[in-house]
């Protein structure tokens, strides 16, 4: 199961089985999808996501996943896995719409570079993003990633890979 991680405002926290309403919600969140760069799906299916979480990914540690939470409450989702793209990792964030705006986005990806660097021993760590996701790419910049190149989907959208070293990064 993946660590507890704590910056400065966030906790990051493994799931448990009382958070999957919470989950849910921010995957149900429209505005979320958009800016994640993924499709709506019914909420049956992101209650069969967060329960694999707690009956597959923990137990085979098949990588590190978080609820992030503020002042007690949730403001999103994080994690670090294997990119199919390259042979690296990759980090996710996703913070609920209420906690955009913040600095709570830097933080939380500071705080996945210290973990890729300090427990996973990773020296590079990869972003995908969405090519019209103007806010998030801003935020890469400014922590330092460097664009690797662009990827088209099937329907067009275009994603932007970005790099970053975890050493020096935070």
């Amino acid at each position: 199961m993946s660590s507890v991680l704590r910056t400065e405002r966030l906790e990051f926290l493994p799931y448990r089985a009382e958070h999957e309403d919470v989950f849910v919600a921010l995957l149900l969140d429209e505005e979320v999808c958009r800016w994640m760069g993924q499709e709506r799906v019914p909420e049956a299916e992101i209650r069969t996501l967060f329960r694999t979480i707690l009956t597959d990914v923990y137990p085979k540690r098949l990588f590190d996943v978080w609820g992030l939470w503020h002042e007690g409450v949730y403001a999103g989702h994080a994690e670090v896995k294997k990119t199919g793209n390259v042979d690296g990792h990759e980090l996710v964030t996703a913070l609920a719409p209420g906690y955009w705006g913040k600095g709570l986005g830097t933080e939380a990806v500071r705080g996945l570079l210290r973990h890729a660097a300090d427990h996973l021993g990773l020296r590079e760590a990869y972003g995908m993003v969405g090519a019209e996701n103007t806010a998030s790419l801003a935020l890469c910049r400014r922590l330092g990633f460097r664009p690797v190149r662009d990827v088209v989907g099937d329907d067009g959208t275009v994603t932007r890979m970005l790099v970053i070293s975890t050493t020096g990064a935070v």
